[in-house]
């Protein structure tokens, strides 16, 4: 056996709390239907697209008389990057199955999707699963990828689940891989074939949420991974007094990461994306923002600082999301101006090449950029097609063009500025207490959809502002999720993301404290993520969950 620490050891041992109604026997639970569903928008479309599961109402979980089960055999799979809190979401699902007949199976596919395509799978033994609960990862069964959508990636699918005899797949993953989750359940569904399909919200950026799913799996504890990271950059900030710290943070689409790790941590200067594009702050207007608070603390002889820059933030920027927009459109996969461009060696030409095709709006926006920012923008495109913005270095651009405006202002103070990037570290740490909980009650409702016969359904948790014991188990059809988006420059079926919005109480906090917290030094120091003593320490929620309200 490996050697491992003594905490993980000790977490190895931790008991996850469960909702009331999932602590006793869970075989005498039934599901209780509520109003039916529609989607986001576009619902004609995704009806047609949908025939089989479209409308499906949300259910809850009520006691009733006790009744026997049939043992379930069941596949696993994580899709996409790793969170906190997966390892807790399979020991839910294997102890959920276990408790409805003791003969029941749980595999895991091997290494994402793929694994489902290629029938590679693990028999997931009682022995295996208690070694890896409530550790972060994803390395029990590896995860990738892949994204299962052409006809013969289905028509695979469809004969290892026949082979295996599945009864059901749950699918562990962010907005895309729980869309991949209702084109299985679809097809599936058409093809007259049992096995369910239950898909489960997972994703440190936060995006996976609505009314009814409060929150993705793995945020809280990543929030608390860089929360600790810009406490201890803050205190070096205050004690060394030389350096502003431009601190990116992981979010490809939404600044929940930013907006969370700011209210634990008051930072002088956080940047909402979403408030960027709202208000129509160009580059210029974000750069003067920031001189100018810089400008400010310099009076009172602060020249230091922390600046919290989202990840997706140029993509807000209005004349850059035109920019980046058009960028998607020229060089979708298989355009004639991808296939140009990549005959290109050097990063010179392909700069040429591409200024020669830009709109003049366009050019006039990608020429104020950094050499580095523009052959970022050209790498290889993400698996939707589009421009990879993480990969783009918005901290360095905001330090150039900082620096190169209080140049032209005279500023006499001094601006010494550092750059980092809060990424991986926030990825598989080994989950909170609020995560493990969570998983694990989110692994035992995958059991129960599956156990009712649903398909097409994400398991989802309400009320998490509450002890676990007062949590609501639910099942909310994946298709209410749904609208339109252009990927590949065709409009396809996906979950919508979900941005922090400008009238959540989250955000409004933010907004009557960050002119104080800009001037003065308000920080907090989250320090590092507690598994033992004092509940209101261990068992903490996040702020923003705190705040808002979820109807």
């Amino acid at each position: 056996m490996k050697e491992i620490s003594p905490l993980q050891k000790k977490r190895l041992e931790y008991k996850p709390s469960l909702p009331k109604i999932l602590e006793e026997n869970i075989s005498n639970l039934e599901i209780e239907k509520k109003a039916k569903t529609s989607s986001i928008a576009d619902e004609t479309e995704l009806k047609e697209k949908f025939p089989n599961t479209f409308g499906a109402p949300i259910v809850n979980f009520k006691k009733s008389s006790k009744k026997e089960t049939k043992p379930l055999k069941v596949g696993v799979v994580f899709s996409g990057g790793q969170a906190p809190g997966g390892h807790n979401v399979i020991s839910g699902l294997f102890d959920a199955l276990k408790k409805l007949n003791s003969k029941s199976e749980l595999f895991g596919y091997l290494n994402g999707p793929s694994g489902v395509v290629d029938c590679k799978y693990l028999d997931l033994t009682k022995e295996l699963v208690d070694s890896f609960r409530n550790l972060g990862g994803f390395d029990l069964i590896g995860s990738g990828r892949t994204k299962i959508e052409t006809d013969e990636q289905l028509e695979k699918s469809l004969t290892c689940a026949k082979d295996l005899n599945l009864d059901g797949i749950v699918i562990i993953g962010g907005d895309d891989s729980n869309t991949n989750a209702a084109i299985l359940a679809e097809y599936f569904k058409k093809n007259n074939i049992s096995t369910k399909v239950i898909g489960v919200p997972k994703t440190i950026d936060g995006d996976l949420k609505s009314d009814e799913v409060e929150m993705s799996f793995g945020f809280d504890t990543a929030c608390r991974v860089y929360s600790e990271l810009i406490g201890n950059i803050a205190k070096d900030a205050l004690s060394a007094k030389k350096y502003y710290h431009f601190i990116r943070l992981m979010g490809r689409s939404a600044s929940h990461i930013a907006l969370e790790c700011a209210l634990k941590t008051h930072p002088n200067i956080v940047l909402i994306a979403e408030e960027v594009l709202q208000k129509k702050k160009t580059l210029k207007t974000v750069t003067n923002k920031i001189a100018d608070i810089i400008e400010k603390r310099s009076e009172n002889n602060k020249n230091y600082g922390t600046i919290l820059v989202p990840e997706g933030l140029i993509e807000f920027i209005p004349e850059f999301k035109v920019l980046i927009t058009e960028l998607n459109k020229l060089l979708a996969t298989n355009e004639k101006t991808e296939i140009e461009l990549n005959k290109l060696k050097s990063g010179d030409d392909k700069i040429k090449y591409i200024k020669q095709i830009l709109s003049k709006e366009s050019n006039a926006s990608f020429e104020h950029l950094p050499k580095a920012i523009q052959e970022q923008l050209l790498l290889d495109r993400d698996p939707h097609g589009n421009v990879k913005v993480s990969q783009i270095e918005t901290e360095k651009l905001l330090i150039e063009t900082v620096k190169k405006e209080l140049k032209n202002r005279g500023f006499k103070g001094k601006f010494n500025a550092l750059s980092h990037f809060f990424g991986y570290e926030g990825r598989s740490g080994m989950p909170t207490n609020f995560d493990a909980n969570y998983c694990y009650s989110l692994g035992f409702v995958a059991a129960l959809l599956i156990n009712e016969g649903l398909t097409g359904y994400m398991s989802c948790i309400g009320n998490l502002k509450e002890a676990p014991k007062n949590w609501t188990p639910k099942g909310v059809p994946i298709t209410s999720l749904m609208h339109l988006e252009t990927r590949h420059a065709k409009k396809k079926p996906v979950i919508k993301k979900a941005l922090v919005e400008a009238d959540s109480k989250s955000f409004k906090f933010l907004k009557e404290n960050r002119e104080k917290w800009a001037l003065e030094d308000l920080y907090i120091y989250p320090g590092s993520i507690q598994y033992f003593g004092d509940k209101e320490i261990t068992d903490s929620i996040p702020i923003s969950l705190k705040l808002n309200n979820f109807k």
